[in-house]
């Protein structure tokens, strides 16, 4: 069996310029980085506005597990067939990040026939974006600091300084830190986030226009003053050095499928500690490109999906055409209690207790309108006895199962899904859309809302911290902002270690931080990190350059 990485080598992509021009894009459109990437310029979404958008179809997951799902490789193939039925299809995915490649997770570009390529390109430095978003976040973490060195005009209060400094990496030794040591500043503790985790992340994946860029970097609250009052980026005179950092990021990346489809892959934030979708820019221009926008959102639906629908359709006003549920027989099995190392036997004790987590997702995405269609990833170990259980079980909540098999067959392996997809979309007019909740409610019933709803918790506890937290960001006015999660991509619940539906448990919201750049309160929940760490044997350890070609990186 070939490798992901051998199977990319073999492909054959074509310039792209040619895959621009298959858009309706012309040179003059389009920022080439080598022959295989480029940039869109923003002004073909000015110049195209009044262009009717394509049909939205949104691709996300049952809760994660070491067996896998298959969800980019799923939203790749299924554009791909799309494309094999005659519609203009174009997937827009997330950028990867440096840290879960070189720690545990590897790269982020599909797998197997459906794929984006220059893989090796998109894991690692791909355009440039990740990069500016880590200098632009930490040169205001650096004048920030500079003010206070500098007599501290604003009167911040150093204890009281929310803005972090962030890496493209996953170091746990950066967690905790002191600056300013030595007499080289403001002696005070910090901390690291991952670089994807930043703000500025959310920003440049949440604004609408450049203008909207810069209103957002400037609404950046850093800390607060010894009176109480937010500190913002624009009173340290920081946005607009960030938005000339963040001019050419903010245009999105456009790359190639296997079968040659175009690719928007821009904006990388993480669903479980940030809003986990890709940008605005991307999922309207593929809109307005395409007759079908086919968009991935982070791990399983209970964080990305919420979030995609909750803040990311909010702000750009979206509303999705159908959902796409994507599961493997063998991650149901193993959320039923089934060890990794048996999931090629037939259990379908296993599998009856793994589907309530399939089936909790179904009923969430259900609740917010749209047709949603449940895609099995298959596998050659799935028992015809197997398959029958899941579509007998997904079939009384109303939604019908259909086999993927893109892996092995690229496009070709997933007409039966695009052709479920088009039956849902075809001809139908915008299905209805809610909301999970009203802008204007508390923040503890928002939180609680997202809890008991969507994860299936019984209720909300808070640290003091985090209480006082939701007080101070209510006083300053932030009440009616949406709610982030910060929470375990591995269980519906706040603790990683309870797999399938948890019943009978409680959310612990031990923090709560404010990004009012991006326009959203983040509780973070349990015992979840902004920074990740590496496990004992990295992926980095087995990467390598080998006469002139990388090795080890998938």
């Amino acid at each position: 069996m070939k490798s992901d990485i051998e199977i990319a080598r073999e492909a054959t992509p074509i310039p792209i310029g040619e895959v621009a021009a298959g858009l309706g894009l012309s040179p003059d459109d389009i920022d080439t980085y080598g022959k295989y990437k480029a940039k869109i310029r923003l002004d073909v979404l000015e110049r195209w506005k009044d262009r009717p958008d394509g049909k939205l179809v949104v691709c996300t997951a049952i809760t994660p597990t070491a067996a896998g799902e298959g969800k980019t490789t799923t939203t790749v193939g299924l554009s791909m067939a799309l494309g094999k039925l005659g519609k203009k299809a174009v997937c827009t995915l997330r950028e990867p990040s440096l840290g879960p490649c070189f720690g545990v997770k590897g790269g982020a570009a599909g797998g197997g026939y459906a794929q984006v390529v220059p893989m090796e390109d998109i894991n690692l430095h791909f355009t440039g974006d990740t990069h500016a978003i880590t200098a632009a976040h930490n040169l205001c973490a650096a004048l920030l600091d500079n003010h206070l060195f500098h007599g501290n005009e604003l009167d911040i209060y150093p204890l009281a300084i929310t803005w972090p400094r962030v890496i493209d990496l996953s170091d746990r030794a950066l967690r905790q830190i002191t600056v300013g040591q030595g007499g080289e500043g403001v002696e005070r503790k910090t901390r690291f986030d991952l670089s994807v985790a930043s703000e500025v992340m959310a920003i440049l994946c949440l604004a609408t226009d450049v203008e909207d860029l810069k209103a957002r970097l400037e609404r950046v609250v850093l800390g607060y003053t010894r009176g109480g009052e937010p500190v913002r980026a624009k009173d340290i005179r920081a946005s607009g050095a960030m938005a000339v950092l963040l001019k050419d990021a903010f245009m999105p990346n456009l790359v190639q499928t296997l079968e040659n489809t175009p690719a928007i892959i821009h904006g990388g934030p993480p669903a479980n500690i940030a809003h986990g979708c890709n940008s605005v820019q991307a999922t309207r221009m593929a809109l307005k490109l395409g007759d079908y926008c086919v968009t991935e959102t982070g791990f399983g639906a209970d964080l990305g999906a919420e979030k995609f629908f909750d803040i990311k359709c909010r702000y750009a006003g979206l509303v999705p055409d159908c959902v796409v549920l994507v599961a493997t027989i063998r991650a149901l099995k193993m959320h039923g209690g089934a060890s990794l190392s048996a999931l090629k036997d037939e259990d379908l004790e296993a599998l009856s207790l793994g589907i309530e987590n399939l089936e909790k997702h179904l009923e969430n995405l259900q609740w917010f309108g749209p047709p949603v269609v449940v895609a099995i990833n298959r596998f050659p170990d799935d028992t015809d006895r197997e398959v029958a259980l899941l579509r007998e079980r997904v079939g009384a909540m109303g939604a019908n199962v259909v086999l993927s098999e893109v892996w092995a067959k690229g496009g070709e392996g997933g007409l039966e899904l695009a052709e479920e997809v088009l039956c849902l979309t075809q001809g139908q007019p915008k299905p209805p859309f809610r909301f999970l909740y009203d802008l204007e409610s508390l923040v503890p019933d928002k939180i609680e809302t997202i809890a008991t709803r969507i994860y299936g918790a019984d209720g909300v506890d808070y640290t003091l911290e985090a209480e006082t937290a939701i007080d101070r960001l209510t006083e300053l006015g932030y009440g009616s902002l949406p709610i982030c999660m910060a929470k375990t991509q591995a269980s519906l619940s706040d603790d990683k270690a309870k797999l399938g539906r948890p019943r009978a448990w409680r959310l612990t919201v031990r923090e709560v931080r404010l990004s009012a750049g991006a326009g959203m309160i983040v509780p973070v929940c349990g015992r979840m990190m902004t920074m990740p760490g590496l496990p004992r044997h990295p992926a980095a350890e087995g990467i390598d350059l080998v006469d002139g070609e990388i090795v080890g990186l998938f």
